[in-house]
């Protein structure tokens, strides 16, 4: 047995429960925890914890950031999850189960900042950093003992306590030799949380828990799953690959590797990135156009902040739906000149979306994103669209004011509107 403790890094190859070095109780024991190396890092609550630190005084209130009591729930605080608040959640039904949150508005910027800080410290551990988001990132740390003097389990710890420290918000670690078990064990122990799952004990781990407690695994499709005879993780693993195959196709399979927790998937941080997307998942389904563009328009602006902070553009613009009956549609359109630009992605989806939500069909999901990524140079023009460039400048001055002045220096008119709507 190997124990680390998270708060002054003492490990020593035994088992105890408080620290003897400095006397703390934040004590991570596993046999493997020495030989462990592939980790999954994600924030805890981050746009929440960003802004609770920067105001102090939100510290021990519950804190929603979104939009007003029409708008949606961006994410929340993990005070108001206590009463039932979740992210894609209506606001007024947040509000009404917690009625004395506060609200802020998202501040995209200042959110790439604190996570460009935590990269940076993360890249200083290892080479193998695989981003996931803006929060969350895989990393291995094969061979960096040597390096860093210490096992892996130690260099993520001191990790956690950096970015605690430095840059002002908490993080959740998963330690195991893949990634797909590495994530699981991320959301073990949530939030500040160390959590250690070794390959030789996942398939009895996992076998007793629900089918929808495997990451990827939605509330609907764990429905399905449980229509069909699946409750348990356990089930999928007696299932034959090749039922589970004709029933559910690819994701059969992939059910199958989850369900025993392999996962052959390399941390691969040079691979180049090939989309850049926001979505959201509703908690209610709806086919009502206008509340699934103004969706479209948030999803736009969140996608075009993240291809501005990347510094790409796409070439092809993909709308992404979930009906009720969880099928997926894909719709994509190239353009004429690449963009990064949330009015060209919204212009570009919103036709696509006219075609699609005809009030016969609801949806319970809706992305945008942006494909065939190349790097920003500047803002092209468009012989078909001669306004392009006319807008490109508006959107660049407001991103300015944003930057500078915060997020409700510049809103457009439909961002006006949508903001009276949900005030």
């Amino acid at each position: 047995m190997t124990s680390l403790c998270r708060d002054c890094l003492t490990v020593k190859s035994e088992d105890f429960d408080r620290c003897p070095a400095c006397g703390h109780l934040r004590v991570v024991s596993h046999p493997a925890l020495s030989t462990l190396t592939i980790a999954h890092v994600d924030c805890d609550a981050f746009y929440a914890a960003v802004e609770k630190r920067d105001r102090p005084d939100l510290r021990d209130k519950p804190l929603i950031v979104g939009g007003g009591t029409r708008g949606v729930v961006t994410t929340c605080c993990y005070i108001a999850r206590l009463y039932g608040v979740r992210s894609a959640m209506p606001m007024f039904k947040a509000l009404k189960l917690c009625p004395e949150a506060v609200v802020v508005r998202p501040d995209f910027p200042k959110y790439h900042e604190a996570g460009r800080a935590i990269r940076a410290r993360m890249d200083a551990l290892t080479p193998l950093v695989q981003p996931v988001s803006i929060d969350e990132a895989y990393l291995d740390l094969s061979g960096t003992e040597r390096l860093h003097g210490v096992p892996p389990a130690a260099s993520l710890a001191r990790l956690a306590l950096e970015v605690e420290q430095q840059v002002g918000v908490t993080v959740s670690v998963g330690l195991s030799a893949n990634k797909f078990l590495a994530k699981t064990a991320s959301e073990l122990d949530k939030p500040r949380g160390f959590a250690v799952l070794a390959p030789e004990e996942a398939e009895a781990f996992l076998a007793e828990r629900p089918a929808g407690f495997l990451h990827g695994v939605g509330p609907k499709f764990a429905e399905l799953l449980t229509k069909d005879g699946f409750h348990t993780v356990g089930d999928l693993q007696r299932a034959q690959l090749k039922d589970l195959i004709r029933s559910y196709g690819e994701t059969g399979e992939w059910l199958k590797r989850c369900a025993h927790g392999r996962d052959d998937r390399p941390v691969s941080p040079n691979d180049d990135r090939k989309s850049v997307s926001s979505e959201t998942t509703f908690f209610e389904d709806t086919g009502d156009l206008s509340v699934l563009e103004d969706h479209l328009w948030r999803l736009s602006v969140k996608t075009a902040d993240r291809a501005k902070a990347e510094g790409v553009v796409g070439g092809v613009v993909t709308l992404k739906l979930k009906t009720s009956e969880f099928r997926p549609i894909t719709r994509r359109i190239s353009l004429h000149a690449p963009t990064q630009l949330a009015q060209e992605v919204f212009r570009t989806a919103r036709p696509l979306l006219a075609k699609e939500a005809n009030g016969r069909v609801r949806y319970r999901l809706i992305g945008v994103g942006l494909s065939g990524l190349s790097p920003y140079h500047s803002d092209g023009t468009d012989l078909i669209d001669p306004k392009v460039a006319k807008r490109a400048a508006a959107e660049r001055a407001s991103d300015k004011a944003r930057a500078r002045f915060g997020p409700g220096a510049v809103i457009t008119g439909r961002a006006a509107r949508m903001a009276k709507k949900d005030d």
